[in-house]
């Protein structure tokens, strides 16, 4: 009998322990997730706030939640700016977009087309006062929906020097609504890059930038939300898809360009991209190597040495030093279960089978 009595205490407190500790655990789940919705609505219109009501939401991968908003999935802010940027932007015939889902060679992106197009104030050869020198890409080239219309606000575009040029991570069709891109004629320019390393450049990303109130966020569920569509700005075949279509219908507007093939042959692909612009190189540039210089100065080895690149932030959240971790594809091998490469895989061939869009795979 005193026995029993010793082994009845003993479960009693063990449980009481354990509805105490689940308890606790709940309500800091929970306040913590409160706290990030808050953080996430905050600087939001009362119209913005009312609008992520209807919409459908899932977990983010960096906030509390993705919403689904014109076929697409994002964060609240990013929907109110998107939503000014319609209603507000100006486009101009000389204006260039740069396009791209998110960790798929965007501030690379950057820096070559600002290079290319500014060469005659800036010239590249031994140009120790260079812009690129000391500001980061996404200094020199502002996105619509991170600094140019973040917090709703409306900017004043009228003194940027021209060709203006711009970035944005929206899907084509949501840029195309913008009535004033639709008819002009501005040229679009798209980077991708294949979805494996997409997957790994992003998750390493994030995992750096989630703040610590969120749970924690496993590679396997990143993964499986992936391959949903859930990422920011995804379906990232439907993104990588909708700028594909355009620039098989419309070469003149829309320059579609993958990662992969600027890492094989740089030297062609500025070539073309400069030839895109209205700028081609000259015959005395190519032979004096301005275009090996563009290539040099916007190298990956070479960004990520500058002083800039290491410190402060260009983009409100994102510390610059961690747009730069690799540049060097294949890193998912380390990664990747036999199961993962043979989901992902299906998934590419199912959404881009068909459509002429298929990536090499660069083992590290």
């Amino acid at each position: 009998m005193p026995s029993s009595v010793t082994t009845t205490t003993t479960t009693t407190t063990a449980t009481t322990s354990v509805v105490v500790n689940h308890f606790t655990k709940s309500s800091q789940i929970l306040a913590t997730g409160r706290r990030g919705e808050d953080e996430e609505a905050k600087d939001l219109s009362d119209e913005c706030k009312e609008l992520l009501l209807s919409l459908p939401k899932e977990k983010g991968w960096r906030t509390p939640y993705l919403y689904k908003f014109q076929g697409f999935w994002c964060q609240p802010k990013e929907i109110q700016a998107i939503i000014s940027f319609q209603n507000h932007f100006q486009a101009k015939d000389s204006d260039v977009i740069l396009a791209s889902i998110p960790k798929s060679g965007t501030t690379w992106l950057k820096a070559l087309t600002f290079a290319i197009v500014n060469r005659k104030s800036f010239p590249i050869v031994s140009n120790k006062n260079h812009p690129l020198l000391a500001s980061n890409p996404h200094d020199l080239v502002s996105f619509f929906e991170y600094k140019l219309y973040e917090n709703n606000q409306i900017p004043d575009l009228s003194n940027f020097p021209e060709p203006r040029v711009f970035a944005t991570h929206i899907p084509f069709a949501s840029l195309n609504m913008q009535e004033s891109v639709q008819k002009s004629n501005a040229k679009v320019i798209y980077i991708c890059r294949n979805p494996f390393d997409t997957f790994m450049s992003s998750w390493h990303f994030v995992s750096k930038l989630r703040p610590e109130s969120l749970p924690t966020f496993s590679l396997e569920e990143a993964f499986r939300m992936y391959c949903d569509g859930i990422i920011g700005f995804g379906p990232f075949w439907e993104h990588m898809l909708g700028y594909w279509d355009e620039s098989l219908k419309r070469p003149d507007k829309v320059l579609f360009l993958k990662y992969e093939d600027l890492k094989e042959d740089i030297v062609s692909n500025l070539k073309n991209l400069a030839s895109f612009l209205g700028v081609p190189f000259s015959v005395e540039e190519e032979t004096g190597g301005v275009i090996q210089e563009i290539a040099k100065l916007c190298s990956f080895e070479e960004m990520k040495k500058l002083e800039v690149n290491k410190t402060g932030r260009s983009i409100k959240n994102f510390e610059n030093k961690y747009l730069f971790r690799r540049g060097e594809g294949g890193d998912w091998v380390n990664y990747f279960s036999s199961s993962m490469v043979k989901q992902l895989s299906q998934i590419m061939d199912q959404n881009l089978g068909g459509s002429g869009l298929s990536f090499k795979l660069h083992l590290s």
